[in-house]
């Protein structure tokens, strides 16, 4: 691995290793994680389904695909959501500017606790990303909403799964 390691850097690993993923925060600490689990993809693809059938076209959804997240001290990271909104489509790439993101979804997987409620968090809150949802793997398969409030996430709420599926877009700021 070299020793300051790039976005291009990290693309490379990926397509030498389809069995991880692999991401890098803006200050350049990189996270290697196995591919997610039967019930992780699930979850993700229950909401894709709900979001389009909301009303959202599908060239503005995606599962694990690659943000370019700019950092506080100059830096750019790469983090890869497991669901992603946008305003309008995006234009082909590996790693796509947070420009037009209006969502972004961590389903939580066991080893990434920390990553995903705190880190990925701040990052997510500091590019502007409007709102970020993290979804546990309990058996409610519990969803907390955030909306970004100044610079920092604030819970708008918390609900199952399948209360979240039960609802219109609009409730939630997304149509």
């Amino acid at each position: 691995m070299p020793a300051v390691v790039t976005l291009d850097d990290l693309t490379a690993m990926m397509a030498a290793d389809e069995q991880h993923r692999y991401e890098i925060s803006p200050e350049g600490v990189v996270s290697i994680t196995p591919p997610p689990g039967y019930t992780h993809a699930i979850i993700a693809t229950r909401l894709m389904v709900w979001l389009a059938q909301g009303g959202i076209p599908a060239d503005r959804i995606a599962q694990a695909v690659g943000l370019r997240i700019p950092g506080r001290n100059g830096g750019v990271g790469g983090r890869i959501p497991d669901l992603v909104v946008w305003s309008k489509p995006q234009s082909d790439g590996v790693w796509l500017p947070v420009d037009d993101v209006l969502l972004v979804v961590e389903i939580v997987s066991p080893g990434s606790e920390g990553v995903d409620t705190v880190t990925k968090r701040s990052e997510y809150a500091a590019a502007g990303i409007p709102q970020y949802w993290v979804i546990q793997q309990d058996p409610a398969q519990t969803v907390t909403m955030h909306h970004l409030d100044g610079e920092q996430y604030a819970a708008r709420a918390t609900m199952p799964l399948a209360r979240v599926l039960n609802t219109n877009l609009a409730e939630h700021d997304l149509d």
